[in-house]
């Protein structure tokens, strides 16, 4: 990594909480998911996620159905992403894959991302879904320190739909 990128990773860290949104609900899908009890109306393939005109992206997830995804590009390149899921009855949020690309890390952005979240939503506690990797221990001690959940695994709610 160059002085030069890793100083603008920096500055783009700074901006997280600058955020294009796109909606991306599709009603009629979900009330037939409702009526077919998870039978019918599921994505299958890869579904192109909408490109918007601002570093940070909070978009649908093109990876989990009913998820969301905030992401960060410098320059037009992906930089960092990572799912996430809230439950707003159990005040209950769950972050899923946060992934840096190598060049850019150590330059604040999963940090600046899920603090980013975190402010848009100061009333969660803060969860994932799986097991962390031996690796990625020190990454999770050092975003859940002080952070209500403490990015400890908890399986989902009742309330959200997988």
């Amino acid at each position: 990594m160059t002085a030069d990128s890793q100083k603008a990773a920096q500055l783009l860290a700074g901006q997280a909480h600058e955020v294009a949104r796109v909606q991306g609900r599709e009603r009629w899908r979900e009330v037939l998911q409702w009526v077919s009890r998870g039978q019918l109306g599921r994505r299958r393939g890869w579904t192109p996620v909408p490109e918007l005109d601002s570093p940070w992206q909070d978009t649908v997830s093109a990876e989990r159905d009913g998820w969301r995804q905030r992401a960060a590009n410098l320059d037009g390149e992906f930089a960092f992403s990572v799912d996430y899921q809230l439950c707003q009855r159990c005040q209950l949020g769950w972050v899923e894959q946060p992934y840096t690309l190598p060049e850019f890390q150590g330059c604040g952005l999963a940090s600046a991302g899920l603090a980013a979240l975190r402010s848009e939503h100061p009333w969660l506690s803060w969860h994932t879904l799986g097991g962390h990797l031996m690796e990625s221990k020190a990454f999770w001690s050092s975003v859940g320190a002080g952070v209500p959940g403490g990015y400890e695994q908890r399986r989902l709610c009742a309330h959200v739909r997988v």
